[in-house]
């Protein structure tokens, strides 16, 4: 089946278009449409050239706190030297539009779209588009939580085409998850998966869980309940959840939906403000 990924490509809205949108930013969850993300809501970064991003999620004292969330937009011939900053963050790059070049550990990686890499802390990896079109890439930002006794994660890169989804038990396939990492393997303190549901298929119940979780996602169209709400949400859409968000989905088709998931796991709950995070 052919896959496809949801690109946001910046401009402008004209003046003859009407202010409504499905923006919302409540206690508990925030909904990002794909139309805020224009032009004028981008940002930039240091050490990367010809780069702009859209910041769609960021730790917030009493919401979300474990990660940050950017899509990423390098033009031909750009990149970074020098992309991570922060020596103790560990992160996810998934490619969504165009080739680019990671440099990791001494080796060097072609990524297209689908492509997925893992990176952790103090990987001092590096990217560039030798291409002639833009790329665009997600990139999730955690700051590594180590645990006495377990050594950091090792690096991943890999592609989606390659990994086989895994379906929930029960859903004649209808609900499945696309798994870049070993569930078992306790070094990782974060999660990022790709979840499929083929039309009318659904999350029975209202999930209440401690994950914190951003879904961006990346093809089709839902009813999605987020606390006490129904939204509807497509191709390019941003949800962000806070812990304890009560969440369940509707696919009403008429093609797959699918969405880009992150969530914290595999670590003790801090017990004093501010620790462990």
């Amino acid at each position: 089946m052919t896959t496809s990924y949801f690109a946001p490509k910046g401009g402008h809205p004209g003046q003859d278009q009407l202010l409504t949108d499905r923006a919302m930013f409540t206690e508990a969850y925030a909904v990002i449409p794909k139309g805020t993300m224009r032009d004028i809501t981008t940002s930039f970064l240091p050490f990367w050239d010809n780069t702009r991003l859209w910041v769609i999620a960021r730790p917030l004292t009493g919401f979300a706190e474990t990660f940050s969330h950017y899509i990423m937009e390098v033009g031909p011939g750009g990149g970074s030297d020098r992309a991570e900053t922060d020596p103790g963050a560990e992160g996810v790059l998934f490619v969504v539009e165009g080739t680019m070049t990671l440099n990791v550990g001494g080796q060097t990686h072609e990524m297209k779209a689908g492509g997925y890499a893992f990176l952790p802390p103090k990987s001092g990896w590096t990217l560039r588009n030798n291409g002639t079109e833009p790329v665009r890439f997600h990139w999730l930002r955690k700051a590594y939580q180590a645990v006495d006794g377990l050594d950091h994660p090792d690096v991943i890169v890999t592609n989606e085409a390659d990994v086989a989804p895994t379906p929930m038990p029960g859903t004649d396939g209808k609900w499945a998850t696309t798994r870049f990492v070993d569930p078992s393997d306790l070094r990782h303190d974060m999660h990022v998966t790709i979840v499929t549901f083929e039309p009318g298929a659904v999350i029975p119940f209202a999930e209440t869980h401690v994950m914190e979780h951003g879904l961006y996602v990346l093809e089709g169209k839902a009813v999605y309940r987020l606390n006490q709400d129904w939204v509807e949400v497509e191709a390019g859409d941003y949800m962000w959840l806070r812990a304890f968000c009560p969440q369940a989905c509707y696919s009403g088709g008429p093609g797959r939906f699918r969405y880009l998931l992150y969530k914290d796991v595999n670590r003790h709950m801090p017990l004093r403000l501010g620790a462990g995070r």
